[in-house]
């Protein structure tokens, strides 16, 4: 897992990041190198660290599984950190960036999806502090898993 020291990561590794803007359309970028990636202005930060398989168990286990939609950002899932006011934490987090087999955000927070191969839900990053929230929604265990099921979509 990297550490921050003095706003540098200390070790390196692979890792993706995604970015938004204002106006039409979305970017993302992935690549080997420092294992952290920075995308986007002081108001919409990514930050992209490896975690073992153990240390995520360990670190998202008390946190809840929630979909959250965001005024600019999009929506995304993933494990709730923190919240204060409209600015929301998320962990391990997965952008939905397009969906297929859910009528809904809520259907696809409380079911899932039923085609998994038609979605476009981007690599999950470790962390994303995302602002302006204006939904969050508790993610069923069955969505979870249909979620975690959904093949990375990548440009790669």
């Amino acid at each position: 897992m990297g550490l921050w020291m003095n706003m540098q990561q200390v070790d390196s590794g692979y890792g993706c990041g995604y970015g938004s803007g204002y106006g039409a359309g979305d970017g993302w970028g992935d690549g080997w190198g420092s294992g952290c990636k920075l995308s986007g202005d002081n108001k919409n930060l990514t930050k992209v660290v490896n975690m073992s398989e153990e240390n995520k168990k360990d670190t998202f286990e008390n946190l809840k599984y929630v979909l959250v939609r965001t005024c600019s950002a999009g929506v995304f899932c993933g494990y709730l950190e923190s919240r204060k006011d409209r600015e929301v934490v998320l962990r391990e987090a997965r952008r939905i960036w397009y969906w297929e087999g859910a009528a809904s955000l809520s259907e696809l927070a409380m079911k899932g999806v039923s085609k998994p191969n038609e979605c476009k839900f981007p690599c999950a990053v470790d962390r994303v502090e995302l602002l302006e929230t204006i939904e969050i929604i508790d993610i069923s265990e069955e969505a979870k898993k249909s979620i975690e099921n959904v093949p990375v979509w990548t440009a790669h």
